[in-house]
């Protein structure tokens, strides 16, 4: 659909909005990266810009999410990248490009719809460790003591904090708790208004003409003025960085998926996985070259932008054009910024990744996916991130060839010339000819279960039929592997003394089996049947 101008005015508004919280918060989760705050700012500029003329929805907002930050902080360390390394920022570059990378190899192999099986429960036990994660790095600048940077994983960074409990700074616990307070009163009472912005505004009115730095509180590392200049990887720790990256890459495209679904108004196109794979790839590699954090579209801060009016992507034109104002002219400014309240910008958004509610129902629905969810957030609290991608990745494999290999057969029964379906795996009563069919398309993973069935079914009747037919409707397509499968399935029963007829393969499988010897004797032997 073309631009229209009465959308204009929306698109500014909504940018505006939205940046007023994505800025903030994509600084703040830059530190959750253990990356100098500038970082997430750059985060917010070209990634931005190239998603806003790649991407296929209108109105989700691409920079950097909590989930991102995490897994960049845990690859990083995994690479024995240390945070505060002069060596960090070039690494930084080489993983968003290998993410930018990665995500156009599966755009060029069609992989968007596969990855989009990923089990549900596997990403809300991922997204509760990570939320309990990030929560527990962040307690060193709520309490004002010092941290441990290289610490890694839930409970010794937890252990770690709780060790230094006794040395908590009055002012910033103080500073922390009213921060934490007003970022959820006006996320409750005032959703429309831009929380992130309104705490970090009063925090550097606090630091600034509150005396706030005088009683001790501590601000976080100045922030340098000016555009990101361009650099160049470091190409030496690709190796250690690769699965790191492709768990990002991975978490990358789900979340935006979910954020542009989430968001989606319906006369909008249809979101299009392989395009979202095309534009977050392209939007990372640009990226990587300005010291931009993987990109990844957030839900929270994309619903801001959708609330807010926003029509088209002018609006993330309009965000990632504030940033560069930012960038330009405010860095004193937010030089001034404490890092407790940045801790609290962190902090509250990322327990909502810890959803108790949707546990609860899970639980209810089934509990078998409520375990798999809880194994995925105890194997990230205490193995980590990286490891618990990698388990809920094959997890979610082997649950989808377990249901696979389930056997799908039923009795077609004919009722005074109506034919209907008897139970899965049960025969109605004796029949002869006994009619059978696969309720799915039969393929390599399950054939052997379903022929296997089919077998049992013949042979248990009582009396035996002396014909069996197999129905082969649902079989759209067909290959080598399936018709050598039926082949056998015919001489295991024609042994036992059961003729094996098949009726009805659709126009375009048949075509394509008409070219297989076997089945040539099959219709030779006039042994199908076009219903």
């Amino acid at each position: 659909m073309p631009y229209q101008r009465q959308w204009l005015r929306g698109d500014v508004f909504a940018g505006l909005a939205a940046g007023a919280v994505v800025i903030p918060q994509a600084m703040a989760y830059a530190t959750v990266a253990n990356m100098p705050v500038e970082f997430g700012l750059y985060s917010c500029m070209l990634p931005m810009v190239v998603y806003a003329f790649m991407g296929g929805s209108r109105s989700v907002s691409v920079s950097t999410t909590s989930t991102v930050a995490t897994l960049t902080a845990s690859t990083m360390l995994g690479a024995g990248v240390l945070s505060g390394s002069p060596h960090a920022p070039s690494e930084l570059m080489t993983l968003t490009l290998l993410v930018g990378v990665i995500l156009l190899v599966a755009r060029v192999v069609r992989l968007g719809s596969v990855v989009e099986n990923i089990n549900e429960a596997t990403l809300l036990g991922l997204k509760a460790g990570v939320g309990l994660t990030i929560a527990a790095g962040q307690l060193p600048k709520l309490l004002g003591v010092t941290p441990d940077p290289n610490h890694e994983g839930f409970f010794r960074v937890l252990a770690s904090a709780l060790r230094q409990l006794g040395h908590a700074h009055v002012m910033t616990v103080v500073l922390s708790l009213a921060s934490i307070g007003l970022l959820w009163f006006i996320g409750r009472a005032y959703p429309k208004v831009p929380g992130p912005l309104v705490v970090a505004g009063l925090g550097i009115a606090g630091a600034t003409f509150g005396g706030l730095t005088g009683l001790g509180v501590t601000l976080i590392p100045a922030v340098p003025e000016g555009l990101p200049v361009p650099g160049w990887p470091a190409f030496d720790q690709v190796g250690h960085l690769l699965p790191g990256a492709l768990a990002i890459a991975m978490m990358a495209f789900l979340e935006t998926v979910s954020a542009a679904r989430g968001i989606r108004r319906r006369e909008d196109a249809q979101i299009e996985p392989d395009r979202e794979l095309s534009a977050l790839g392209l939007a990372a590699v640009a990226g990587a070259f300005f010291h931009a954090l993987p990109p990844s579209g957030g839900f929270s801060q994309s619903q801001v932008n959708t609330r807010a009016g926003a029509r088209s992507q002018v609006s993330g034109l309009v965000t990632a054009t504030l940033a560069v104002v930012v960038a330009l002219l405010l860095a004193p400014v937010l030089s001034k910024l404490p890092e407790a309240t940045l801790g609290a910008m962190v902090l509250v958004p990322v327990l909502g990744l810890i959803n108790v509610r949707a546990l609860r129902q899970l639980w209810t629905f089934s509990h078998r996916e409520f375990t798999l969810a809880i194994l995925v957030m105890t194997v990230a609290l205490t193995v980590g991130l990286l490891p618990a991608v990698a388990v809920g990745v094959l997890l979610t494999l082997y649950a989808v060839l377990h249901n696979a290999n389930q056997p799908h057969v039923v009795q077609v029964v004919d009722h005074v010339g109506i034919s209907t379906d008897g139970p899965e795996g049960e025969l109605v009563h004796p029949a002869d000819p006994l009619v059978l069919r696969p309720q799915v398309a039969l393929y390599t993973a399950n054939l052997r279960a379903n022929t296997r069935m089919i077998r049992i079914m013949a042979l248990s009747a009582d009396p035996p039929p002396k014909t069996l037919v197999v129905d082969l409707s649902r079989q759209l397509t067909i290959s080598t592997t399936i018709l050598d499968g039926l082949r056998d399935l015919d001489g295991d029963l024609a042994a036992a003394g059961v003729r094996v007829e098949f009726a009805a393969m659709p126009a375009a499988a048949l075509a394509l089996a008409r070219r297989w010897p076997w089945w040539q004797d099959v219709e030779r032997e006039e042994r199908y049947r076009q219903v």
